[in-house]
């Protein structure tokens, strides 16, 4: 398909540059093929599922991974900055380097915040489009704990580009049940629950269940390509176990609807379902890219915030309820004053239906 079929004009003063507060007042966009709208909130959820329903949660943390510091080569020094963006081993991270001109191979770089203990690593790899592979001296923990001390919460570009980074984003940008250190970016549907509101939904019958995700900067790369087929999806690592699978497949059977809370929960959860048509336990890198046309298998129900034009992600939201539901939909929340992008309001979407789906 065209990428421009995938274009929208977006008023720029609906980019959300902090989050609703409390963080479940933020209003919630209720679509249904076929059917009118319904302008909610988030607390409705609390009406809008039912007990037997599962809600699939992606419970990565967000490391601090924008790191500032020197590139050291003989007696010359240069100010340099970097986005990490997809861990290679316990040593070894990718990122985006700022500015990439000023690296070569082997570089020795002190990364910090102005401590006494200097974060030490080396360029270990260069691509052509600003990505490079950083070799650290600490690994494992070690390193996660120092990536927390020198780090900073390395918000989207859209958002970075508008304000500083602040205090408050180190929770603001961090679900209440993160819990697997990896990711860069948040899943940021689940930016809106509270413990409480979890609780609730518990009382009521619906389940939650958590996979991980490690999102990646990938995620928030501009479509380069004319054709979505000629588009190379970034991958990100996931993992489902055997009994995350068993209970969410019970509740299935059973006749509860799976809610996937984000497009990184949905692509992982549909990773996981790809090879037989059933969700079976899943661990490794995915690089799915759904587009229009493809056969949902597990998820019933997807619960994502509003998404660039021409982005991958309003691809899939177009892939689940069907493009022009999907059109209608954006048009209608930007008529509505909607606040978009990971700081913004949230929508709930349910799937279209698809050929195969009674084959």
């Amino acid at each position: 398909m065209r990428v421009s079929e995938f274009d929208f004009e977006l008023p720029e003063k609906l980019i959300a540059l902090h989050p609703a507060e409390p963080r479940d007042s933020a209003r919630l966009l209720v679509v249904r093929p076929g059917q009118a709208f319904e302008d909610k909130h988030i607390p409705d959820l609390k009406t809008l599922l039912r007990p037997g329903d599962v809600l699939v949660v992606n419970d990565t943390r967000v490391l601090p991974a924008e790191l500032k510091g020197v590139r050291l080569r003989g007696d010359m020094r240069a100010n340099v900055s970097f986005n990490l963006h997809k861990r290679v081993d316990a040593k070894t991270w990718r990122a985006f380097a700022r500015p990439a001109k000023k690296l070569h191979l082997l570089d020795r770089l002190e990364l910090g915040n102005g401590g006494a203990e200097p974060l030490i690593a080396r360029v270990a790899g260069k691509g052509d489009t600003g990505e490079v592979t950083l070799e650290f001296e600490l690994g494992g923990a070690q390193l996660d704990e120092a990536i927390k001390s020198h780090g900073a919460m390395p918000l989207p570009p859209y958002i970075g580009a508008k304000r500083a980074v602040e205090e408050r984003d180190k929770v603001d940008y961090q679900t209440v049940y993160a819990a697997e250190d990896g990711a860069v970016a948040a899943p940021t549907a689940g930016l809106h629950f509270t413990e409480k509101l979890l609780q609730e939904l518990s009382d009521l019958g619906v389940a939650m269940e958590r996979v991980t995700l490690h999102v990646g900067a990938g995620t928030f790369l501009p479509m380069k390509a004319d054709d979505t087929d000629d588009h190379v999806m970034h991958s990100e690592w996931g993992e489902i176990d055997q009994a995350t699978v068993e209970r969410i497949n019970a509740r299935r059977k059973a006749g509860g609807r799976v809610i996937a809370v984000g497009t990184t929960s949905l692509r992982l959860l549909e990773t996981a379902s790809r090879a037989t048509g059933e969700l079976r336990p899943f661990v490794g890198d995915t690089d799915i890219f759904i587009t229009p046309g493809f056969h949902f298998r597990t998820v019933d129900v997807l619960m994502t915030n509003f998404h660039l034009p021409k982005s991958t992600l309003f691809m899939l939201v177009s892939a689940f309820s069907g493009l022009e539901t999907m059109k209608a939909a954006y048009a209608h929340a930007i008529a509505q004053g909607y606040r978009f992008y990971s700081y913004g309001d949230s929508s709930l979407l349910h799937r279209a239906p698809h050929p195969e789906d009674d084959a």
